[in-house]
Formats: structure tokens, sequence, C-alpha cells
């Protein structure tokens, strides 16, 4: 397998918090990467037109935006403001050009994961026809096991993809973290049937440490934990896979350093690890 080059990278805001959008976009460019994910908070206050010019200016690919989702509530009044803001997310996806919005599905303690799922996919279908209004595509994220009670009912790879085939709409599809996924004893498989549905809609690269000192804020750079990152990327290529491979690390500790020498090293890490 032919190692990466930059050009096949983005990388989250979210990634590199601390910045402001604005530096964010100019930053990546100037490293080489070939895209951006933009999460929602970095929008804050700005002007779309003017970010997507940015963007567009600095000669990035604006891969998807994050992130849409959770649907899971115990009362209509909730699920109503959700689906309300999930509208406002595939706006902002349009306004931006990101031809995508990723789905982080939430769940709630207090019902079954049946049920959770059930206003997952009810929710979603809600959206179609303003992502089919925009040409907007919805990427179902499968969460890790560890987030099922509260963050989302949608923890492998197989319930995404089966949830993506019943809804039935080539706008709907998933997207593969590998820190979510890389347990599962059936990813290869599932990932080569995600591919060959149509489904594989985004890749995302990070690595888990061990130990792990926060459920959230404490992945890890590719390369210093025990995801097989490499092989990975080479199931979803051979799945059909051709979009860039997106760099999200929530990390306390990196947000707290020096933004350009941890820019530096996830250069370094894509190109040795990926």
């Amino acid at each position: 397998m032919e190692a990466v080059d930059l050009s096949q990278v983005a990388v989250h805001t979210i990634t590199t918090k601390p910045w402001p959008i604005e530096t964010a976009i100019e930053r990546y460019a100037r490293a080489g990467f070939g895209g951006i994910t933009v999460w929602r908070d970095a929008l804050e206050g700005r002007e779309l037109p003017a970010v997507r010019r940015q963007i567009t200016d600095a000669g990035l690919q604006t891969v998807a935006l994050v992130r849409g989702g959770f649907f899971c509530h115990r009362n209509e009044e909730e699920r109503a403001k959700g689906h309300a803001d999930n509208l406002r997310a595939i706006e902002e996806a349009a306004g931006i050009d990101a031809p995508m919005v990723v789905l982080v599905c939430g769940a709630h303690p207090a019902q079954t994961l049946a049920v959770s799922r059930a206003q997952i996919r009810e929710g979603i279908e809600r959206l179609l026809p303003e992502a089919e209004r925009l040409n907007v595509q919805l990427a179902i994220e499968p969460l890790h096991p560890m987030y099922a009670d509260d963050r989302s009912a949608i923890n492998d790879l197989a319930t995404a993809t089966d949830m993506a085939n019943q809804i039935g709409s080539p706008l709907v599809g998933v997207a593969v973290d590998v820190y979510h996924l890389w347990w599962d004893p059936n990813l290869e498989r599932e990932i080569a049937r995600c591919g060959k549905d149509g489904r594989l809609f985004a890749f995302h690269v990070c690595d888990w440490r061990t130990p792990t000192r926060h459920m959230l804020l404490d992945r890890g750079l590719m390369g210093e934990g025990c995801i097989p990152i490499r092989e990975i990327r080479g199931w979803v290529e051979k799945a059909g896979f051709k979009g860039l491979h997106e760099v999200e690390i929530f990390s306390e500790e990196r947000w707290k350093g020096d933004q350009d020498a941890w820019l530096a090293a996830i250069a370094d890490a894509s190109l040795k690890h990926v």
C-alpha cells in the first residue's frame, strides 16, 4: 500500500480547537493538507459565504460539516427542537459547500436501545426532504459501545449500514471512524459490505491511547496507540472509498499546547501511519 500524501488528508477544526476557523483554514492549507471538515461551533458569529470563500481561496476541499443528529428524546418538544437544529445543520452545510453532515445519532438512558434506534431512523427520514432539496448527504457515524447510554444507540458498522439501507436514500450513508470501530471482529467484512452497498461516505482517523484518561477528550495521534490504522485504511480503499482521510482528535492535552507544533505532528503522523 502506498503512503498517503497530505493532499489526501483533511483535518477537523475540532482537532485544533483553540484556533478560530480563519486561522485553521490558513494553517491547514499552508501545511499542505487537502481538506477541512468544519465543526459547527467554529461557524458561530461567521457569515457562511465568507467562510466558503476563504476555504475555496485557500485551495482546500470542504469534506463535511460536523455535527447533526441527537434524535433521541423522551418528549415531542425536545424532538421538535432537535429536528429544527438538524435542518439548520443541513442549511449550514450547503452554505459552506460541505457535501455532507455527519450524524452523531444520540440515545437516551431512560429508554431501550430499540426505541432510540427507531427514533433515529424516523429522525433521519424526516430530514430527507431538506437534504434532497440542498443535495446534502447524511452520514450515520456509529460510536463505540461505551457511548451507548446517551451519545449513540448506533454502535457498530453493521447496525449503521443496515439502517442506511433500510432508509434507502442515496443521500444516507455511513462515516467510518477507526476510534469507534477498530475493536469489531467483523469490521473488514462490514466495511466491504458498506462499500458494496454504496454507503461508505467518510473515513476518520486517530488512535486509541492506553490507558485512556478520558472517555471523550483523550484520543491519540496516529501511531500513539493500538489501532491498526493502515490496515483499516486498506479495507476502506478496497471497498471503493476514494475520499479524503479525516483527522479527528479530541485531546485536552493537545489543545493546551502550541497548535502550530501540534499541526506539524499531525502532518508527520499522517504520512507515517495513515
